[in-house]
């Protein structure tokens, strides 16, 4: 399946500021779609959608700082860049506190926007590959038995087949039917692969 293309949202009730972001952001290639307050953003926003969000801390309304809390209660992985006057500086400080990913006090150079824009867009990408890289884990580590698991778990010790049998009280073969079915439900050839997959799990949680 083909990887949804990043798109840049703003929220800001300042229709000249969405407007002209539009066209700054549009002409480096990336898709844009702007919002006049919070609630129609949050009434349109899809969290398959993959991007970053612009927006003004200050908003008639919902607030930027409300808007970043709704956000977050979504559980999406969608870096938040503060547009903040000099006046609200402190609510940006409270805001970055909050985890958004940059805030950015007006004026400001077209640059150091696009510059913003891409590194979040950069940071959510990594962000959904860690994400399908859990969920692909999580999927095969349901497709073990509870035996299997627990064999598994004693194999990436570094555990032979004999030793395994002996701890767990039943038959090397019984082992060895049980090695043979992890490696294939884990995909994997072997249990140097399978120690690598537990490892690089461990690094993904």
């Amino acid at each position: 399946m083909d990887s949804i293309s990043p798109t840049v949202f703003v929220v800001d009730d300042d229709e000249a500021i969405c407007r002209s972001l539009r066209l700054l952001i549009e002409e480096i290639g990336l898709n844009v779609e702007t919002f006049h307050n919070a609630h129609d953003f949050l009434e349109a926003y899809d969290p398959a959608k993959p991007g970053c969000l612009i927006l003004d801390v200050r908003m008639t309304g919902m607030s930027g700082l409300e808007l970043q809390s709704e956000v977050r209660q979504m559980c999406v992985d969608l870096p938040i860049i503060i547009i903040t006057g000099h006046s609200d500086v402190p609510m940006a400080v409270q805001a970055m506190k909050a985890g958004a990913f940059d805030f950015i006090e007006k004026p400001f150079r077209d640059q150091v926007l696009l510059d913003s824009v891409q590194r979040a867009i950069d940071y959510n990408a990594q962000a959904q590959r860690e994400r399908a890289k859990r969920t692909d884990v999580e999927t095969k580590l349901s497709q073990l038995t509870q035996r299997e698991r627990q064999i598994m778990d004693l194999l990436v010790t570094g555990k032979p087949n004999k030793v395994i049998a002996y701890e767990l009280g039943i038959n090397q073969k019984t082992v060895d039917f049980h090695r043979a079915n992890i490696l294939e439900k884990m995909r994997v050839d072997s249990v140097v692969e399978l120690v690598r997959f537990t490892l690089n799990t461990q690094q993904t949680q």
